[in-house]
C-alpha cells in the first residue's frame, strides 16, 4: 500500500511527464511548420549574442560534431555566421544575422503562443511555477572565467538525438516566408 506522500510524488511525476510530452509535441509541430529540426530551433533560442560553439554545445548538452552540423545549417540558410573570438582566434563563435534574429523571434513567438502555461496560468502562477522549478533544478551558473557550470549534478549527454544533417533542407512552409540573408 502506498503512502499519501508516495502517491502525491507519483502524481507529480505523471504531471511533469505529461507536460514534457506536450512540450515535445508542440516543439516538433513548430519545427515542422518552419521546416527545421527541433534542435535547430533550440540553437536559435540559445544564441543570445556572439556565442562560442563550445558553449552552445554545453548549453544544448551536445558533442562538438553535432554543434558543427547545426552551425553548417544555420550558415547555409543565411541565419548565422562563424567568426573568430577577438580574445582567442582559435575559438569560433556563432553570430545570428539579421535574418537569423528575425527567424529566432518568429519561432519564439510561435512557441510562446502554444505554451500551455500561458493559457492555463496567471502571471503570478507562472512566476511561482518558475520559482518552484528552479528550486528543484537550479539554472546553470557561470564561473569566474565565464564558463558555464552545472549546478544540478546531472551529467551532460554524449550527443544529441534527432537526425540532423549538415545539408540544408529545401525551404517550405513558414520558413519560406521567413527572411533569408542574401548571399
Amino acid at each position: 500500500m502506498r503512502s499519501a506522500e508516495d502517491q502525491l510524488d507519483l502524481d507529480v511525476l505523471d504531471a511533469v511527464a505529461g507536460l514534457f510530452t506536450r512540450l515535445v509535441v508542440e516543439g516538433e509541430q513548430v519545427a515542422k511548420e518552419f521546416a527545421v529540426p527541433p534542435f535547430f530551433m533550440k540553437a536559435l533560442h540559445l544564441i543570445d549574442g556572439p556565442l562560442a560553439m563550445k558553449e552552445l554545445g554545453q548549453r544544448m548538452h551536445c558533442d562538438p560534431s553535432f554543434v558543427t552540423g547545426i552551425a553548417d545549417m544555420l550558415e547555409k540558410r543565411g541565419l548565422a555566421v562563424r567568426e573568430s573570438d577577438p580574445a582567442d582566434r582559435r575559438v569560433k563563435r556563432l553570430v545570428l544575422t539579421s535574418a537569423g534574429l528575425e527567424m529566432k523571434e518568429l519561432v519564439e513567438q510561435e512557441f510562446l503562443a502554444r505554451a500551455p502555461w500561458r493559457r492555463a496560468l496567471t502571471v503570478e502562477e507562472r512566476a511561482s511555477l518558475v520559482e518552484l522549478m528552479r528550486k528543484m533544478a537550479p539554472p546553470r551558473v557561470t564561473d569566474a572565467d565565464g564558463h558555464a557550470a552545472e549546478v544540478t549534478g546531472f551529467p551532460s549527454t554524449a550527443g544529441c538525438p534527432g537526425g540532423l544533417t549538415s545539408e540544408a533542407e529545401p525551404l517550405s512552409g513558414r520558413e519560406a516566408a521567413a527572411p533569408r540573408a542574401s548571399g
